[in-house]
């Protein structure tokens, strides 16, 4: 074996799964598709992404006893899009939030519930609609255009639950708000857990093996 062949790691994560959705949505993205198309082509993207559990690192899949974490594993140059993993301890939710950007959601592991909210008359916040449930594979949406308001928690008592996220934005830079029944907003930057990522573009090990073929 070469000295610059790393030995055989089985139980590395399929990252190339991640790469090739990164490099489909950036063409997406470069056709300049509206919203509409974009929720409808990526969430088929993200479907296909979500339908393997087998490629996310599994430093970015830890929970926190506390609070749920949110993971970035990629953003685009521009910031014309992110990916983060949503990773939920049991129980764990998120206050009342909105996005402000057009985001999609599949899930991975586990099962989430999210319940949209909208203001009444009196400027209170209260539930709107039934709470739907996702469950791995399942892809859902928001945007200001379609429902931008709700909150989300982790379906199960005993287990971690973990989505996967795209937003069209460096979400973890946007300024969003988290609201109280009460109508009382508060603004909030989110940022990320992590301080390093996945890296998607050492394509070394395929081009050794073409070089064998």
């Amino acid at each position: 074996m070469s000295q610059n062949t790393p030995p055989h790691q089985p139980n590395l994560p399929h990252l190339p799964r991640l790469r090739e959705f990164v490099q489909q949505f950036t063409r997406l993205i470069d056709t300049g598709a509206d919203e509409a198309r974009l929720l409808h082509e990526g969430g088929a993207l993200l479907a296909a992404l979500v339908a393997h559990d087998d490629w996310l690192p599994a430093e970015l899949s830890q929970p926190h006893p506390e609070h749920y974490q949110q993971y970035l594993l990629y953003a685009d140059a521009r910031e014309n899009f992110s990916v983060v993993s949503f990773v939920w301890g049991p129980g764990q939710a998120t206050p009342i939030h909105n996005h402000t950007v057009w985001g999609l959601i599949g899930m991975l592991r586990g099962q989430e519930r999210s319940q949209a909210y909208a203001q009444d008359a009196a400027g209170h916040w209260r539930p709107t609609g039934e709470a739907h449930e996702l469950h791995p594979g399942q892809v859902d949406a928001v945007s200001p255009r379609i429902g931008d308001v709700h909150r989300v928690s982790n379906v199960l008592a005993d287990q971690v639950s973990i989505s996967i996220h795209v937003y069209g934005a460096n979400i973890g830079a946007v300024k969003r708000s988290v609201f109280l029944e009460d109508g009382t907003e508060k603004p909030f930057v989110s940022g990320y857990t992590n301080r390093s990522l996945p890296n998607l573009w050492d394509r070394s090990a395929e081009v050794r093996a073409s070089l064998q073929g």
